[in-house]
């Protein structure tokens, strides 16, 4: 966890510095707080590494800094948090063989994520509705209380959003937000030779998609019109 609270005081203070230079004359800080909503999980890698269970719902927290590249258009980078658990079944292969067993996981999930939204908003309105994608990456720390054990993973992870900002004055604002995230769990390639020519693709699949609701703040860091 300490990893994940220095790259969360990295960015504060990336933020801050920003605060310096005419990068903020079209930046926004953000501040998100979200409730994720309970999901299954289903993943099968060979036949003795089989896992199925449930991350269960909870909070999740982070910060983001936007920057408008247009009136319509912005681009995000965002870091979000969640602590939670995951009641799992799963094989193990042990002295007595393959049998199923079960663990109630301490796991946390951090994604890092670069978003695009479009944004619109009526003339004179204090309503700024927006919606756009992720792409980023999820980091993961899963731990089994009863014994201790501790393993991490870095997976990709995409997500989609729609939400408003509700303009308080000219600088603060609330935001109001749905949104996904799913977590990429493999990857597969292929390669095909065929009348057309030579063609290669990758695929990815995923059980894993939290669905979120909530909002957060929105500040104005420069002048804006």
């Amino acid at each position: 966890m300490k990893k994940f609270f220095l790259l969360g005081l990295l960015v504060t203070v990336t933020l801050v510095s920003f605060a310096q230079n005419s990068f903020t004359q079209h930046a926004r800080l953000n501040a998100y707080g979200m409730y994720v909503f309970p999901d299954k999980f289903d993943s099968y890698y060979d036949q003795y590494n089989y896992y199925h269970g449930t991350i269960d719902g909870s909070f999740q927290g982070g910060v983001g800094i936007e920057y408008m590249a247009s009136e319509r258009n912005c681009f995000e980078i965002m870091w979000q948090h969640q602590s939670t658990h995951a009641p799992t079944y799963y094989l193990d292969n042990g002295t007595l063989g393959i049998q199923e067993k079960y663990a109630n996981f301490d796991l946390s999930i951090d994604y890092v994520t670069i978003g695009s939204d479009g944004h619109i908003q009526k003339p004179g309105s204090k309503v700024e509705g927006y919606g756009g994608l992720l792409l980023g990456a999820a980091f993961l720390g899963a731990k089994n209380p009863e014994t201790s054990s501790h393993h991490t993973a870095t997976k990709f992870a995409w997500g989609a959003r729609l939400g408003c900002n509700i303009w308080a004055n000219e600088k603060f604002g609330i935001k109001l937000q749905a949104g996904l995230m799913s977590i990429a769990q493999g990857a597969g390639g292929g390669l095909y030779v065929g009348t057309g020519g030579v063609g290669a693709g990758v695929s990815t699949y995923s059980s894993i998609y939290q669905f979120q609701l909530g909002g957060g703040l929105t500040f104005k860091l420069g002048q804006h019109k």
